[in-house]
């Protein structure tokens, strides 16, 4: 009667269990059937009676350290074990057995094995390797299983190959990962002594040479002065030359080995033979020559006979480490050679005359040298003589007939190339310079006749055109052809070159004489008021702080009078006075010292910003319609970028950051102009407000109306008809101009 299936009641085992797999245990291998499934566990995965299943994981928990397979985990990590053996010696009597060091390799990513055995000079035993890297099986009866980490530590025994390696000490690497493997380290055990070396040592230790040894080595010498060559220039006063001319010699210091070689400097056409060398590398002596010696006297080593010829006729020799009649040859060394020294070689009195840099700095460093004046030793060149050239003929340009005076084959005169690629037309830069000009003359017809004056800075060539005006019955256009003009007062027909018209004799003021006619400059475009202001370098007259100078000098002397003068000039009191008034103050102060180009220069510095240059809707529909052709739509990335260069979220940025980011991402404006628009949105502290910059950017979604920003027509350039501007400087600001001369004052 079988039981019920109650707790307690049953002594069925399967109760509750779900697995009842059976493993795998039988297969083939090379076509015969055989047991393969030896470390299989049975039914359910429970193990076999009597079967040790290897664990899955290891000492650790589950989940700790690393997922990675052990040849990742442990890639190139090697656990070192200094061990030893001993090894039997059945076949002598000095010893019965030999202590054996060697190295114990343990590779953790395959659990490898290798042993190797420290080359010992003079052993007489194959060393190197003693067991090649591979798996090793522990001795019997476990002899399926194979070495782990678990069977490593300090003053243990392990046998390998029937041969028992005793492990004394390791590494600190090695220490430290058996730690974190939970392996307490036994301490570390004395290696004992070879008793045969140890004796064979002694009797070493106690052996006396016989005979002196002297030790010659140059090894060292050449590791470390390998390719170090010590540079002379010298200079022989060969006497028996039939015109005593000195003879110019390169001397070479071989560092190295302490060798000389000399080479000749021949000069062009000297009639010399050119030789390969003057003096051949070799060591250089002092006091050559003394005279030929017999072969054999001259050696590294000096050799007595003890015995003479006391015992018949057979003698006993050693090597004399006194060198007893030796001969002792004195050479030139590097602290023989400086400048100014008079060496001899081979009999020829050279003399040191210069070095090279490598040569200062090895005498610096080593023996604290610092004078190294060099001796003159060469003969001042003769003058070259001037050459002359004939006068201009008047055929052709004057630099096409000086070519021809250059050289037997006439080349044509070189432009200078770099200078147009410089100063050619790019873009919107022109590099042309207009100025307004008319006549200095008393005539009534040409008073009022104007031209245009277009200076090209790519080629330094001057143009002249004619404004056309109605009724005067004078043709306008064309009025000289473009090219070079000769300054007046010059003599046609000379050997020196003729000097012509410089962009820096053109300024407003200024009268110039083209080909006999007199032009007073009246004014110029705003370009190239521009142009000059920023290349004030080269134009004095545009330049701010050459003027500012040069007129407190003048008013200096005179600075409580001129206040007060700018002050009557101003009875409202509004700190700002018109050009007009302005620029007769400056001419009567400075009694006319001052061109109207450096008052114009003044007076645009300081001069009041008109509603126009300040109107920003201008500024901001002219960046949109450049924007719009250009495609440009990546405001939102824009303003994602200074958001993000904010970091303390304040809304405003430098001024220069906002510029950077604004080119990193080709903004296509004009530097100037982002330059302006930025400033527009500066607040007090100078700091960018870049979120309305963006917004005012952005012609997508706030875009401004044409007609509601162009208040006065802006020309072309190409078109300026050369006519005052429409919008002069108007209000000029005398105070900070009073301050920046005489200071401010209290």
């Amino acid at each position: 009667m079988a039981l019920p299936l109650l707790p307690g009641a049953s002594r069925e085992r399967n109760i509750g269990k779900e697995k009842f797999h059976k493993s795998q245990h039988w297969g083939y291998c090379n076509n015969v059937a055989m047991l393969v499934g030896e470390d299989k566990p049975g039914i359910g995965g429970e193990p076999l009676p009597g079967q040790k299943l290897k664990p899955k994981y290891s000492v650790f928990p589950e989940g700790m350290g690393s997922d990675a397979p052990a040849w990742v985990a442990f890639d190139k990590q090697v656990l070192s074990f200094d061990a030893y053996f001993e090894e039997e010696v059945p076949d002598k009597n000095q010893e019965l057995y030999r202590i054996r060091h060697c190295k114990m390799y343990f590779y953790p990513e395959d659990d490898t094995i290798q042993v190797i055995e420290p080359q010992v000079k003079n052993s007489g035993i194959t060393q190197g390797t003693i067991v090649r890297r591979h798996r090793i099986p522990l001795p019997p009866p476990h002899e399926d299983q194979f070495y782990t980490i678990d069977h490593f530590n300090i003053n243990i025994e392990v046998i390998l190959y029937a041969r028992k390696y005793k492990i004394i000490d390791c590494d600190q690497f090695t220490k430290n990962f058996l730690r974190k493997m939970g392996i307490r380290l036994n301490p570390p055990t004395g290696r004992p002594d070879d008793p045969y070396t140890k004796e064979r040592q002694k009797i070493l230790d106690s052996m006396k040479p016989l005979r002196p040894y002297e030790r010659i080595d140059t090894l060292k010498q050449f590791l470390e002065h390998d390719g170090h060559v010590l540079r002379f220039f010298c200079v022989w006063d060969d006497p028996e030359s039939m015109f005593h001319d000195p003879r110019e010699l390169v001397l070479h210091y071989y560092l190295s080995d302490d060798t000389i070689d000399i080479k000749e400097i021949i000069p062009v056409n000297s009639g010399r033979d050119a030789v390969p060398l003057f003096l051949r590398r070799d060591k250089l002596p002092k006091y050559a020559p003394t005279g030929l010696y017999q072969p054999g006297t001259i050696t590294s080593r000096t050799v007595l006979n003890v015995f003479g010829k006391l015992v018949g006729n057979r003698g006993h020799y050693i090597l004399d480490n006194r060198k007893t009649g030796a001969v002792h040859q004195e050479f030139y060394r590097d602290s023989d050679l400086k400048i100014g020294a008079v060496i001899n070689v081979w009999g020829r009195k050279i003399k040191l005359c210069d070095c090279d840099e490598f040569t200062k700095k090895y005498y610096r460093t080593k023996y604290g040298i610092e004078d190294f004046t060099p001796v003159p030793y060469k003969a001042l060149p003769p003058p070259k003589p001037e050459k002359k050239f004939p006068p201009y003929t008047g055929f052709g340009s004057e630099e096409d007939s000086l070519c021809s005076c250059m050289g037997l084959l006439p080349k044509p005169p070189q432009r200078d190339f770099k200078k147009f690629m410089e100063k050619d037309r790019s873009g919107m830069e022109s590099n042309i310079l207009r100025f307004l000009a008319k006549f200095v003359t008393d005539s009534p017809i040409d008073k009022d006749r104007k031209f245009i004056i277009s200076y090209f800075l790519s080629d330094d060539t001057i143009s002249v055109f004619e404004h056309i005006q109605r009724n005067t019955g004078i043709l306008g256009g064309k009025f000289l052809e473009r090219g070079r003009i000769k300054k007046p007062g010059q003599e046609l027909f000379k050997s020196e070159p003729s000097e012509y018209f410089k962009a820096q004799n053109l300024f407003v003021g200024a009268k110039v004489c083209f080909h006999g006619h007199n032009f007073l400059l009246v004014d110029a475009d705003e370009y190239t008021f521009n142009y000059m202001e920023k290349h004030a370098n080269e134009f004095s007259v545009a330049d701010i702080g050459v003027i500012l100078k040069k007129l407190k000098d003048i008013t200096e002397p005179r600075s409580r009078e001129i206040r007060q003068v700018f002050a009557a000039t101003d009875p409202e009191h509004t700190k700002v006075i018109e050009y007009d008034p302005f620029r007769n103050l400056i001419v009567r102060i400075t009694d006319g010292a001052f061109s109207e180009h450096e008052i114009m220069t003044l007076g645009r510095y300081y001069s009041v910003r008109d509603e126009y240059e300040m109107d920003l809707h201008f500024r901001l529909a002219a960046a949109q319609e450049q924007l719009k052709k250009n495609s440009f739509e990546n405001f939102e990335q824009l303003s994602a970028v200074l958001i993000y260069n904010d970091r303390e979220k304040c809304g405003v940025l430098p001024h220069e950051m906002c510029r950077t980011i604004c080119k990193s991402f080709k903004l296509p404006l004009a530097d100037d102009n982002l330059q302006a628009l930025l400033t527009m949105f500066e607040d007090d502290h100078k700091q960018v407000e870049y979120k309305k910059f963006v917004n005012g950017l952005n012609w997508r979604e706030n875009k401004i109306p044409a007609c509601q920003t162009i208040k006065v027509p802006l020309k072309n350039e190409d078109d300026w008809s050369g006519q005052p501007p429409c919008i002069p400087v108007k209000g000029i600001k005398y105070l900070p101009l009073l301050d920046d001369l005489f200071g401010k004052e209290e």
